[in-house]
C-alpha cells in the first residue's frame, strides 16, 4: 500500500510547460524543516519534457503523487489536486516559485495557534516592484503586495471543500475564493512575516498577459 497515513500537509502544484523551473519547486519542498507533508503535481497538458522532470522524483519519494489532465487552467487543476488529496491543511506551490526551507513549518505554527485561523494568506517574497493585472480593470496594473496570491493560501481542508474549491474563472479566482470565505464567516489573516514564499512571475504568466475578452 503506497500510502499509510494521512499528512499534515497537502500540497498542490498546478503545472504546464514548467519545465524550467518544476525541479527547483519540487526541491524547495524536499528541503523543508517540516516533513509531514504530500505533493500532488497537477499536470495541466504540459507538451515539454515535465513529465521526464518529475518522474525519478514519484520513484524516490512515496509523498510526491503525479496526475495529468487535458488542459483544464488553473483553478480546476487545483481542485483536481485537492479531491485527490488527503492533508488535514492544504496548501499550494506554483510550478514556477519555491520555498524557503521554514515555510510550511511557519504557517503550520500560525494556523495552530490560539483562536487560530482558518486560512492564511501573504508572506510572499517578489522582485521589488512586481506588478499584475488588476482584477477589475486588467489594462491596469497594479502592485503585488495589493492582491490575494492564492498560491500561498494555508488553510483547512473543511474550508476549501465547503466552498467547492476554486471557481472556473479565467482571472483571480485566488481574490474571489478569499471573498466568498469571508462572506460564510470563516476566520482568515493575512500573514506578513515570515516571507517564506518565493514569487517568480514567467513571462507567459497570466497576471501579466490577461486581457478580458
Amino acid at each position: 500500500m503506497r500510502f499509510t497515513s494521512k499528512p499534515c500537509v497537502s500540497v498542490i502544484m498546478p503545472t504546464f510547460n514548467r519545465s524550467r523551473f518544476i525541479r527547483t519547486a519540487i526541491k524547495s519542498l524536499l528541503s523543508q524543516t517540516f516533513t509531514d507533508w504530500e505533493l500532488l503535481i497537477v499536470d495541466d497538458g504540459s507538451t515539454d519534457s515535465t513529465m521526464q522532470i518529475v518522474e525519478p522524483y514519484l520513484f524516490e519519494n512515496p509523498r510526491v503523487r503525479y496526475m495529468k489532465h487535458s488542459n483544464r487552467k488553473a483553478p480546476l487543476s487545483r481542485n483536481a489536486g485537492m479531491q485527490a488529496s488527503f492533508g488535514k491543511f492544504i496548501t499550494f506551490l506554483d510550478s514556477d516559485d519555491y520555498y524557503l526551507p521554514n515555510h510550511l513549518a511557519s504557517r503550520v505554527s500560525i494556523i495552530g495557534e490560539p483562536d487560530s485561523p482558518d486560512l492564511l494568506v501573504g508572506g510572499i517574497l517578489a522582485p521589488p516592484g512586481t506588478m499584475v493585472r488588476d482584477r477589475t480593470n486588467p489594462e491596469m496594473l497594479v502592485p503585488l503586495e495589493q492582491c490575494i496570491p492564492g498560491a500561498t493560501f494555508f488553510g483547512r481542508r473543511e474550508l476549501f471543500f465547503a466552498l467547492s474549491g476554486f471557481r472556473n474563472l479565467p482571472y483571480a479566482e485566488d481574490t474571489d475564493l478569499w471573498e466568498r470565505a469571508t462572506a460564510a464567516g470563516w476566520k482568515l489573516k493575512t500573514v506578513d512575516h515570515p516571507k517564506t514564499y518565493i514569487y517568480q512571475q514567467s513571462p507567459d504568466s497570466i497576471t501579466q498577459n490577461y486581457r478580458q475578452s
